[in-house]
């Protein structure tokens, strides 16, 4: 094994450690007895190997290796420098709602998801249930001294995980860690029982008291929710924009840049609405959306079938545009319930690299009957087909590569790519009518007013009421959407702005590559070159297909 290969390994060996889900979700060998360590200690010690293993990838000699050990070198750098940006932004100090950020949440929203296919990983699940006491007593800890710095979450969001954790325990027979193996093990079901009801509902009962009687009454207000009414909080803002972004963008470049986008959305809409309501007015366009009852579903089955149908004339029309397909089709089940109230509109969790588990996409049927039917079509696209299932299977299929770029957890491409797939579903003619591509306008301007909201609450101070109010007067969402949305942005930033960060770059990658080409300029060729080198930071991506195109001459 080369050098720069050798380091890719010892960067997911440390990821691995750190996080010992990650390799259980993908179906990888790993310890699948043990979760996070979240001490502070045990983020100093990965901090520091983190920094080790950036410094040894910049030591390498770029122009000493091939181009494919020259983008793994880079892969190493950025995810290296992207985790300890993660760890000095904190956020697992103040993150207490966010099924994604929280680390309390994101137990009981990954957990659930590990397949249990031999004794080895059934036994291992029994740990980890037995481990949720102590590590609970590590986030309880952690979030203390938070405190105690004056490093405390909005008050809104302090409600929503007190909100979270009832739900959880007040629903004992739903429980999603009631999981079964997928084979006989001797006593598993009593011992995950005993274990439920001694180790982990009392450890959440713990938690909920811990928010409810210690950071409640310390809890920022709703007019400074973001980080930057917070000790170091434009920093740890900065930290958060260079690890999902990948680029040195500022929040006000960004913040600037989502207002453009918001103006020239308003053209489109005209355009379209005038076609399905016969006017051109922004205002009316924004309020028969909201208001149609013909634009709600009527419960969340069929919003799960209408994502399905979507899924499948994807399928259909997708070799025309890639000329490689994953094998395997994307299941669609619905947001689990702990989780759906409050929680994001949707979600894809790739398949593990196992067979054990499918690629799913997962919708939020949470109150579907004020959901909007219209955002369906671009959702699907951008959770399933031709986006995040076709680009992350894509990924885990290609061993030829170091298994980092096929995991690398690359926000701006992997969301740059599921928003790039909604407008490329339009070239590919798969909206089934203008209303649908109203719902691809209501989704292209939710990404675009993040750049504004995101940055507005943790850069600019803006306070909650401010976020929604601007959500509401330029993205005509559903306003239980509208509000989940803003406090996801709040319980998460930076994450939210990695959507249209990336789609802009992977679209000015195209048109750059279309005028070097003109003619021969191949649609398949470039998807495939997007898709076929793993997940690439943006500046990465950008010399990976600036070099197809040379080879093109």
């Amino acid at each position: 094994m080369n050098e720069v290969d050798r380091l890719a390994e010892e960067f997911l060996d440390a990821q691995f450690a750190a996080n010992p889900l990650i390799p259980s979700l993908f179906g990888l060998p790993g310890d699948h007895a043990r979760l996070a360590d979240h001490t502070a200690a045990g983020a100093r010690r990965n901090r520091e190997t983190y920094l080790d293993l950036a410094a040894k990838a910049e030591a390498v000699d770029a122009a000493a290796v091939d181009h494919e050990q020259s983008v793994t070198r880079d892969v190493v750098i950025q995810q290296a420098h992207a985790a300890v940006d993660l760890l000095d932004s904190g956020l697992v100090e103040i993150a207490v709602s966010d099924g994604l950020s929280a680390p309390m949440q994101q137990l009981l929203l990954e957990l659930p998801v590990v397949a249990l296919g031999d004794e080895e990983r059934a036994r291992g699940f029994l740990a980890r249930l037995s481990a949720i006491g102590s590590y609970t007593d590590e986030v309880i800890e952690r979030q203390r001294a938070a405190v105690a710095k004056g490093l405390v979450p909005a008050d809104f969001l302090v409600e929503a995980g007190i909100a979270y954790v009832d739900r959880y325990l007040a629903d004992p027979e739903g429980d999603p860690l009631l999981l079964e193996p997928e084979i006989e093990v001797a006593g598993f079901a009593a011992e995950r029982d005993r274990l439920l009801a001694s180790v982990v509902r009392p450890a959440y009962l713990r938690y909920r008291d811990f928010l409810a009687d210690e950071l409640r009454p310390k809890a920022m207000p709703a007019d400074r929710p973001g980080l930057c009414w917070l000790p170091d909080g434009e920093s740890r803002y900065a930290a958060l924009i260079r690890a999902h972004t990948t680029t040195e963008r500022s929040a006000q470049d960004l913040h600037d840049t989502g207002l453009e986008l918001i103006e020239q959305l308003g053209r489109e809409y005209r355009e379209v609405g005038g076609r399905v309501f016969g006017t051109d007015d922004l205002g009316e366009i924004f309020t028969r959306l909201r208001t149609d009852p013909d634009l709600r579903w009527r419960d969340g089955d069929e919003l799960l079938e209408a994502a399905r149908a979507a899924i499948s004339r994807a399928e259909v029309l997708a070799p025309q545009w890639f000329s490689k397909i994953p094998e395997q089709s994307c299941e669609v089940r619905a947001v689990p319930e702990a989780e759906a109230d409050g929680g994001t509109i949707a979600y894809y969790f790739p398949p593990a690299l196992d067979g054990s588990r499918p690629g799913t996409y997962f919708a939020n049927i949470y109150q579907a009957h004020e959901r909007f039917r219209h955002t369906s079509e671009a959702i699907a696209f951008h959770e399933a087909v031709p986006g995040h299932h076709f680009q992350l299977s894509t990924a885990l299929g290609l061993t030829e590569l170091p298994l980092l770029r096929r995991l690398a957890d690359v926000n701006s491409y992997i969301e740059g790519w599921g928003l790039y797939a909604e407008r490329l579903a339009d070239e590919m003619g798969l909206y089934s009518d203008d209303v649908a591509k109203l719902g691809m306008l209501t989704q292209d301007s939710m990404r675009a007013a993040r750049l504004v909201v995101d940055t507005g609450l943790h850069a600019l101070g803006w306070s909650r009421q401010q976020a929604v109010d601007y959500l509401t007067a330029n993205v005509p969402m559903a306003a239980v959407e509208i509000e989940a949305e803003t406090d996801r942005y709040t319980a998460n930033p930076g994450q939210a702005l990695s959507y249209m960060v990336g789609r802009l770059e992977i679209q000015r990658m195209r048109a750059d590559a279309e005028r070097a080409l003109g003619d021969r300029f191949d649609i398949r060729g470039f998807h495939d070159v997007v898709l076929g080198s793993g997940n690439l930071p943006l500046s990465v991506l950008d010399g990976v297909v600036t070099n197809w195109v040379t080879e093109q001459g």
